[in-house]
């Protein structure tokens, strides 16, 4: 008997929708002990979740995925550590559902103020990384919203060792175990069935590689919450302490490679090129990170490769990094704006004035002083995990935590006042 993928997904969708009327009213404290518990039962099946990752890595291994994926998809014990970590600590977190705000009086007498409420089901689908199934399930469970996940059927073991956890954990704290529903089939046209249901899912999000995301982008009836690219830069400023310009660039670029936060673009102000460039370079060569460089850079730093028109525009996500020398701050931030992603862009700089200029005309979801891009991550921002990294304007932007599952409604609030 053949599956029938839209009939399989169709169920998920309703028994979504009955655990996020469940879910919106479930207090906190038994949150909480859902988040704990599955914390729990990740590190009891410790074990499990390793073999069962293995299968995993050995199919991609046989499927020729590169080192980067394979990187992705391993779950090791300092992996899961994070997960647990992950879980813990969005148990500690302020709960935002039933938050009030801006409560005020208005002239007629009535108080209106806004409440934030979840979204109510909330459909994710993402590449290789099986961490994502408990950081997905914990930040949706927290703000009291049902979730469909969707991994990549590269990840299909680790991910359902993963799931059979959460379902552990949320049936201890007498929550509804279709509160997380992670889907078992390995059919990609389960993707194109959970971009149609626009009547049981609020909204979709996308984590992955470029053509998942606009596949998700141009298919979907439910709005999207995503990122497309992660061309991140880093501006060294004429007034940048040069240790701190050394750390900052050579950490954004080499921490590790394959991420949407990683630098891929090296911006440096013509009156420090010469000083800051060459042991940067030496630094960069010590890594084997290839070096692509405006004429200037290349006259300045013998042997590498001329950057083209393309390398400004490109997320390598790979040990290779683009070099432009520009005149100064203007020139920066006007290279920025046209070709960053709007996902993370870092200053170095002693000088209060450019730092804030900086700050102000860079139109990106995170705009750092003197830090690593590589900071851009809802863990390191305190969101205890992160959902993704969105550099839409709508309805959230950066890192996706919390209060980015969430959605505010006006609360009105009288003693029997009626309109004149």
């Amino acid at each position: 008997m053949k599956f029938d993928v839209e009939q399989y997904m169709s169920v998920l969708g309703e028994k979504a929708q009955r655990a996020a009327t469940q879910m919106a009213k479930a207090e906190t404290a038994v949150k909480n002990t859902a988040l704990d518990a599955i914390a729990n039962a990740l590190d009891m099946a410790r074990e499990q979740l390793k073999l069962e990752n293995q299968q995993d890595l050995e199919a991609g291994k046989a499927k020729g995925l590169d080192a980067a994926l394979l990187d992705r998809l391993a779950l090791t014990d300092s992996r899961i550590d994070s997960m647990i970590e992950g879980l813990r600590q969005i148990a500690t977190l302020p709960d935002p559902i039933g938050e009030i705000n801006d409560l005020c009086y208005r002239p007629s007498g009535i108080q209106v103020g806004r409440m934030r409420v979840p979204l109510g089901v909330v459909g994710i689908i993402y590449e290789s990384r099986p961490n994502v199934t408990a950081d997905a399930a914990a930040l949706c469970l927290k703000s009291g919203n049902a979730t469909i996940l969707r991994g990549g059927s590269e990840a299909i073991h680790s991910n359902q060792a993963i799931a059979a956890c959460i379902r552990t954990g949320l049936q201890a704290a007498g929550l509804p175990a279709d509160a997380v529903q992670v889907i078992e089939t390995t059919d990609r046209a389960a993707v194109g069935a959970l971009l149609q249901m626009k009547e049981s899912v609020d909204v979709i999000i996308p984590r992955g590689g470029k053509g998942l995301i606009e596949r998700v982008s141009n298919e979907s009836k439910i709005p999207v919450i995503k990122h497309l690219d992660g061309i991140c830069h880093v501006y060294i400023d004429a007034f940048a302490e040069p240790k701190k310009a050394l750390d900052v660039a050579f950490n954004s670029k080499t921490q590790r490679y394959g991420t949407c936060n990683t630098m891929e673009t090296l911006l440096v102000s013509a009156e420090v090129a010469n000083s800051i460039l060459p042991p940067l370079a030496k630094r960069y060569e010590q890594e084997g990170v290839e070096l692509r460089g405006c004429v200037k850079t290349t006259a300045l730093l013998k042997g590498i490769k001329q950057a083209h028109a393309a390398d400004w525009d490109t997320e390598y996500l790979a040990p290779i990094l683009s070099i432009k020398i520009v005149d100064g701050l203007e020139q920066a931030i006007e290279h920025i704006n046209r070709h960053s992603s709007q996902h993370t862009d870092s200053i170095v700089t002693e000088n209060y004035s450019h730092s804030r200029r900086f700050l102000r005309e860079v139109d990106s979801s995170s705009v750092m002083v003197n830090a690593s891009t590589r900071f851009a991550d809802g863990f390191e921002y305190g969101l205890g995990a992160e959902i993704g990294i969105s550099t839409d304007k709508f309805h959230a932007r950066g890192p996706v935590g919390l209060e980015g599952l969430t959605s505010l409604k006006y609360i009105v609030l009288g003693d029997g006042h009626i309109r004149d």
